[in-house]
């Protein structure tokens, strides 16, 4: 078996960060998100020691096929330029944080037409032994199966909760492996996906539990009769049908995105010493890079150990 694998969604932990945790560097720029990045991957290399590693990116935050689906997925972040709006002080701090992980030795994969998701997603399916993957994104609480085993680790306000198919039952009601049915039948208005009008969180659960998934559930709605539908629920599904079709596509992560070849082991000493060193000295970055040498020495031992000492 390979080892473990920790996928990181990193956008979303480099935005937590970002309105989390303060810090300037030495030219007065901001550099919180970088710092907050840092010192949350050193606390998760500490406690869980992954033999494997990557940080996924969006090369593209809205993709095309999901656009064609469902126009008005996330149009309400789209910017004049038709860029996502981002704060102005964050994208110079993501610049950042691709030199210093490229810096250390590692992997941040990202794939045009592709959401950070997907390439988890994809990685995921892929990887052949356990999981983790860390996110605050609930979207990804559909990867989550037992036998594997796929965890997912939600970055939520109250710290972070590992997510299994009992937990994903006890939040929901569902099948531990049902929740991208849920959120297509629920919809997410943050993402511009409104959902089955008229069905909200508890009777995507009611459906979804009884029949176990939403093609089954389609099927009974399309057969007539309203035996094990919520009142009124069977013809809204039936009403549905086009935004149904639609949806699936969005909402469902790609497993098959072209994901290349990485290498993905935990780094046992930094892939470019001198350039990880003058990131340091210039953003003001010595103590998170210590802390985080401290984590990757944990997991790898070897030049971390004298990374820290000499510097």
């Amino acid at each position: 078996m390979p080892g473990q694998l920790m996928l990181l969604d990193a956008a979303s932990m480099y935005f937590r960060a970002f309105h989390a945790v303060p810090g300037s560097a030495p030219d007065g720029s901001p550099i919180g998100a970088v710092r907050g990045f840092l010192d949350a991957l050193a606390r998760l290399l500490r406690e869980h020691r992954p033999a494997r590693l990557a940080a996924c990116m969006d090369a593209d935050w809205r993709p095309a096929f999901r656009v064609a689906a469902i126009p008005g997925y996330k149009a309400h972040r789209v910017g004049p330029d038709g860029a996502e709006l981002v704060p102005a002080e964050l994208g110079p701090q993501v610049e950042v944080l691709l030199a210093v992980l490229g810096a250390v030795g590692i992997a941040s994969p990202g794939v045009p037409g592709y959401e950070a998701d997907d390439v988890i997603a994809t990685l995921a399916v892929r990887a052949g032994g356990p999981v983790d993957v860390v996110t605050g994104d609930r979207d990804l609480f559909q990867l989550v199966r037992d036998d594997v085993p796929i965890l997912v680790r939600y970055t939520g306000r109250g710290g972070i909760v590992v997510v299994d198919e009992a937990e994903i039952t006890r939040r929901y009601g569902i099948p531990g492996r049902a929740y991208a049915d849920f959120a297509t039948l629920r919809g997410d208005p943050s993402d511009g996906l409104p959902g089955v009008a008229g069905v909200g969180e508890k009777t995507a659960a009611a459906i979804v539990s009884r029949f176990g998934s939403l093609a089954a559930a389609r099927a009974a709605a399309a057969a007539g009769g309203d035996e094990g539908f919520p009142a009124g629920a069977r013809r809204r599904l039936v009403d549905a049908a086009d935004y149904l079709d639609r949806a699936e596509v969005v909402v469902r992560v790609a497993t098959d995105a072209p994901v290349p070849a990485l290498e993905d082991r935990v780094p046992s000493a930094p892939a470019d010493p001198g350039t990880l060193l003058a990131l340091a000295e210039r953003h003001g970055l010595a103590g998170p890079l210590t802390r985080l040498a401290g984590g990757l020495a944990a997991s790898t031992g070897g030049a971390w150990h004298d990374l820290i000492r000499e510097h």
